[in-house]
């Protein structure tokens, strides 16, 4: 797990020079705080053509010789890597049988011969999570990839003559001319998710590769293609007892694998589903005790502390517990600083402070993500399947527009609160009701938002990412759609986004086995049936692996892994909201109405409304916008 960057050119005014190389690697040492490393060449010729390559370098795969940037032997491929590549060793076999010498037993140096032997054709090889860059010296070529689901991050910045990439865009940042213009689309699709999603970034100048992704530049162009994509259609075929027994071969192998190491490894567990499964085969294929970490709060609606208790002890394992009473003001000040574009999900909060824990002890930690997007988790897809099946005129009735005007209660999880959010977008069609479900600002809210100037600037409906990926499933049901749509957008954009973040800014490495994309292909084929009944999602795991964890896990309610953001706003965050939200100098005020945001502080500070979550988009936004534009 480490941190890239670096640039190709074909324009000597365009170098990068050995001093922005240096800047542009040490601001990843967060990434990779074991080893740097870099290599910076002008070709010759008449157009200056040249490359730099850079390197953070966190030490899980052969410590003592896993050095980046990595070459082949003759020193006409070179390799930056970011992530893990789990089936390194059956590649490293099949490619020592053609012939490939190796000098390392890292994963990276397969990357090289894998790209010497398959050239584009190497990335739909790889079961791991990636993002890499490859300088093909003979060709003049950079190639640019990223994993499957979206894992690692990729970012770059394509200019007349030259691309640059990076992990994060704070090393783009450190080129002094590349543009810092913001993109008002991306500010508008950050208003509606609370993330900007790919290939946006929230600055013009600079995109997100997607996942499943590669991209080549060469002679001064770019072209990108895509290498893989999620099953969108059902395998009518397989029967409950095939499923159940694929499954549990599929997910069992992929713990393994993801259990090497030549560092300390634990997991996270919160006590849910996912991780707790995670955790139990994990526990099942070690023979020491496996260490896992969870965080609590005070405050019992936010609080699965006791629940990751009852998983440890049930399973045996080494257990370690934190209580977090987080500083609100602390806290947001800290993630603005952490992340370079506006990134609203508050839960990025406790996955700070997890990381941090787990750190102390571990290098490498096995997490539970996927699982709801795979096999139907999320209370909301209730919600789905209850839309698909009431009659329009039902939805209709349900829609009436004074449902705007009554008042929602601030308890999170309350059925009052859910009841009018379903109501509210009942009458919409299935993927814009979906949106409008999980949307921060929905449409209307963010028409009456912006200020007139702003909309004028607005090209694109931010809707259409969603739509767009809720249409490419083939399952022909509702529910099928949400969850597709889902790991193609949430998982990778949100999810993903905050675990990487957060775990790396510590210098530890996050892994996800419910993501191989062996599990992926597995569940996206199975029928919708399979997996969710009853108002009940992950039928099909609680089947497959039932004897693994407590019944009384199985059957709890899911609870979110957030903070009392709606408290923090009428208490700990009133004064900074008052003093930079309201602000006659605020800079979000050049993309919204003053009194509009006004409206919003003096509704949830009265309790008439919560609005806690578009206040912390807000915010954010605001202290985002003083550091980093």
């Amino acid at each position: 797990m480490c941190g890239i960057t670096g640039a190709c050119w074909t324009d000597s005014r365009l170098a990068i020079d050995q001093g922005t190389l240096n800047r542009m690697v040490d601001v990843l040492a967060h990434r990779g705080p074991d080893d740097r490393g870099s290599h910076l060449e002008n070709l010759s010729g008449d157009i200056g053509s040249g490359v730099a390559l850079g390197h953070r370098r966190l030490s899980v795969i052969d410590v003592a010789g896993g050095a980046q940037p990595m070459s082949n032997e003759d020193d006409t491929v070179y390799v930056v890597f970011n992530g893990e590549i789990y089936n390194y060793l059956s590649l490293r076999r099949r490619l020592e049988g053609t012939g490939h010498r190796f000098r390392t037993r890292s994963d990276t140096e397969v990357l090289v011969h894998l790209y010497e032997q398959s050239g584009n054709d190497a990335f739909a090889q790889l079961n791991g999570m990636f993002a890499v860059a490859i300088w093909d010296r003979p060709r003049q070529r950079l190639v640019l990839a990223r994993d499957r689901l979206g894992q690692k991050p990729l970012v770059y910045a394509l200019q007349d003559g030259r691309l640059a990439f990076a992990s994060e865009l704070k090393s783009l940042l450190q080129i002094a001319d590349l543009p810092r213009e913001l993109d008002a689309t991306a500010v508008d699709q950050y208003l509606t998710y609370q993330y900007v999603p790919h290939p946006r970034t929230i600055f013009q100048a600079a995109k997100k590769l997607p996942p499943a992704h590669f991209a080549v530049f060469e002679e001064g162009r770019l072209h990108s293609g895509q290498y893989w994509q999620p099953p969108s259609e059902v395998d009518a075929q397989i029967s409950e007892a095939e499923a159940i027994n694929q499954l549990r071969e599929l997910v069992g192998d992929s713990v393994r694998l993801r259990m090497q190491s030549d560092v300390p490894l634990g997991a996270f567990l919160s006590g849910g589903v996912d991780s707790s499964l995670v955790v139990s085969l994990m526990q099942q294929f070690s023979e020491k005790r496996i260490k896992t970490f969870s965080i609590g709060f005070p405050h019992p609606e936010y609080d699965e502390s006791r629940y990751a208790r009852q998983v440890a002890r049930a399973l045996g394992t080494d257990h370690n517990e934190y209580i977090i009473r987080p500083d609100a003001v602390e806290a947001i000040h800290h993630l603005v600083e952490l992340f370079d574009e506006p990134f609203a999900d508050s839960s990025a909060i406790p996955t700070w402070h997890l990381s941090k824990l787990a750190r102390e002890q571990v290098t490498v930690v096995l997490t539970g993500d996927g699982g709801d997007e795979l096999f139907c988790g999320y209370p909301r897809y209730r919600a789905v399947e209850s839309a698909e099946r009431m009659p329009g005129g039902l939805r209709q009735l349900l829609s009436w527009p004074l449902w705007q005007r009554v008042p929602t209660s601030t308890r999170q999880r309350s059925v009052w609160r859910q009841a009018k959010r379903f109501a509210e977008a009942a009458s919409l069609s299935p993927e814009r009701r979906y949106l409008d479900w999980i949307s921060i600002f929905n449409e209307p809210r963010r028409a009456g938002l912006y200020q007139e100037d702003f909309l004028t600037d607005l090209s694109e409906d931010p809707a259409t990412f969603l739509h767009s990926a809720w249409h490419q499933s083939k399952h022909g049901q509702q529910l099928a759609a949400a969850a597709y749509a889902d790991l193609i957008t949430y998982l990778p954009c949100d999810l993903l986004a905050k675990v990487d973040m957060n775990s790396m800014a510590h210098g530890l490495e996050a892994r996800q086995p419910l993501l191989d994309h062996r599990v992926v292909e597995l569940a996206m084929r199975l029928p919708t049936a399979m997996k969710y009944r009853g108002g009940r999602g992950k039928r099909i795991l609680r089947k497959a692996f039932h004897a693994q964890i407590p019944n009384r896990i199985w059957r709890r309610k899911k609870m979110g892994f957030g903070v009392p953001l709606d408290h923090w706003f009428r208490k700990e965050l009133r004064p900074l909201t008052q003093d930079i939200l309201l602000s006659k100098s605020t800079r979000v005020g050049q993309f919204c109405r003053p009194q509009a945001v006004e409206q919003l502080v003096r509704e949830h500070q009265q309790g008439v409304f919560d609005h806690s979550y578009r206040l912390w988009s807000l915010l954010f936004f605001e202290l985002w916008l003083q550091k980093w534009a």
